[in-house]
């Protein structure tokens, strides 16, 4: 059921002490208090390895937040909610030590026996933390218990699937909250929105009248100090089979019938399991790998991935994955969906670019010249909002046209650019809105369909090819659109 009012829970946060708490829990959390979303029934409790008390722990906390935040107020009494429990996972009666002050704080902040339980700590420790949780007792309460999970779920469908079954001993799936922070962007969100609210534009998002579907997400940072990390990932793992899926799942699915959490679930599931399956001999005719190497930006230059620190010197990983997606559906049958998205290029972009097929017979068409599509271009990041290229006439000149792009940004739309992804999904999970967190059905498919692409990879049955530090990816990238008479949209 989905609260309404304020929501009242204690959020038990494992790796309180980590980069993911620091940067984005502690300020996310801060801004539902100071926004009123959150009242003063509420407690954290940062859990790690480290002997803090808890003034060491509310100083960390403040720190985040003036760190974060341009003004930041009323922090001593926003930090008093905040405790600290040091905490071996391994350990039963670490879980019976925590499970006291949970109760305390039920009585201090009026709780209800709500709890949050956010994992923002090495996965191979979900399953141990999750049932611990349950046999010691933490999660029989008066209240709900929900417990949220960072990525990566698993690194292939077998060990996701393993990673589920020990989860589920625990908790049922209403209770499991997986997050994919790209859900929490408001510009993805909305793209439920332009589809489904606008006349202009549902009734053509179909193979008749679309020509194909980009979706860009591309980084100028490399790896930075999370080589050892990325080396067991790669792009594949840390983006695609997560966030770039969930977005093209989103611009495929069939109309909910109602707004509901199941609904629209429903829906995306349904967009999974018409993707087109790849056959290990089959993915180099559908994908691109590559990896970057020595390079410049901004007239600075950049190294290689394979000399960032913890990587192999022969490391085959790949920071930039190029992808055709097909989905053998009715409404989607023979428009490809194109998706890349890579490590130190030349911008930082997150992009969807919707181009329209041409019309039947151009009046405006000149020999040797091309007029330009249409195109519904929705960015969500850096600048957030909406771009609709059309063509018009050009200056002086009759019987010839030019493009002309349309801008509707989060400068003119009240509210559009907030609330940051993860303030967003932590009020949703307070409230019990699992919407935009993703349904084991979700997981589950999105790793049949990447299995076989690593397995390939892994394999050498597809070849890595590099591209320079900050360009947009290899030429092998261009060639697979150009197969299809399509080139890549600019993003930036």
């Amino acid at each position: 059921m989905i609260t309404q009012e304020h929501p009242k829970a204690v959020i038990v946060i494992f790796g309180a002490t980590g980069d993911l708490a620091k940067r984005k829990l502690f300020p996310s959390i801060y801004r539902l208090v100071q926004n009123e979303k959150i009242g003063n029934d509420f407690a954290v409790v940062g859990v790690g390895r480290r002997p803090w008390t808890n003034d060491e722990f509310r100083s960390n906390v403040s720190d985040s937040i003036q760190t974060a935040m341009k003004e930041s107020k009323n922090l001593d009494n926003f930090t008093s909610h905040f405790h600290y429990h040091p905490f071996d996972v391994t350990n039963p009666s670490s879980y019976l030590e925590l499970n006291t002050l949970l109760n305390e704080l039920d009585g201090t902040y009026q709780t209800e026996g709500n709890r949050i339980f956010f994992l923002a700590m090495a996965p191979e420790f979900f399953g141990t933390i999750a049932q611990n949780l349950k046999i010691q007792g933490l999660t029989d309460t008066n209240g709900w218990s929900r417990i949220v999970i960072e990525k990566p779920f698993g690194h292939d469908h077998p060990s996701a699937q393993k990673l589920n079954q020990e989860i589920r001993e625990a908790f049922n799936e209403d209770q499991i909250y997986r997050i994919d922070h790209y859900l929490g962007k408001e510009m993805v969100q909305n793209i439920e929105v332009i589809r489904f609210s606008n006349a202009l534009f549902e009734p053509l998002w179909n193979n008749r009248y679309i020509a194909n579907i980009q979706v860009t997400s591309s980084e100028v940072l490399g790896v930075e100090d999370r080589g050892r990390y990325y080396e067991n990932s790669g792009a594949l793992r840390d983006m695609l089979q997560n966030h770039m899926l969930q977005m093209v799942a989103l611009l495929a699915m069939e109309p909910p019938i109602k707004l509901t959490t199941n609904e629209i679930r429903s829906e995306k599931v349904k967009v999974l399991r018409a993707l087109r399956a790849i056959s290990e001999d089959e993915v180099s005719d559908y994908f691109v790998r590559g990896q970057y190497t020595s390079g410049q930006l901004d007239e600075q230059q950049l190294i290689g991935y394979r000399e960032e620190n913890n990587v192999a010197d022969e490391s085959q990983t790949e920071t930039y994955v190029a992808g055709k997606l097909l989905i053998d559906n009715f409404r989607w049958a023979g428009v490809p969906f194109y998706i890349r998205t890579g490590k130190r290029m030349a911008a930082k972009s997150t992009k969807i670019i919707v181009q329209f097929k041409d019309i039947p017979m151009n009046l405006y068409y000149k020999k040797g010249e091309q007029v330009a599509p249409n195109l519904l271009i929705i960015n969500i990041q850096p600048d957030e909002g909406v771009t609709l290229q059309l063509n018009v006439k050009k200056d002086g000149d009759a019987g010839d046209s030019k493009p002309v792009k349309f801008d509707l940004s989060s400068n003119f739309l009240d509210g559009l650019n907030t609330p940051e992804a993860y303030e967003k999904l932590i009020y949703d999970c307070l409230r019990g809105d699992a919407t935009n967190f993703t349904h084991w059905d979700e997981v589950a498919l999105s790793w049949k369909f990447v299995d076989p692409i690593s397995q390939a990879w892994t394999k050498g049955k597809a070849g890595l090819a590099t591209y320079p530090a900050g360009s947009m990816g290899p030429k092998e990238a261009d060639e697979l659109l150009e197969e299809d008479g399509n080139e890549w949209w600019p993003v930036y």
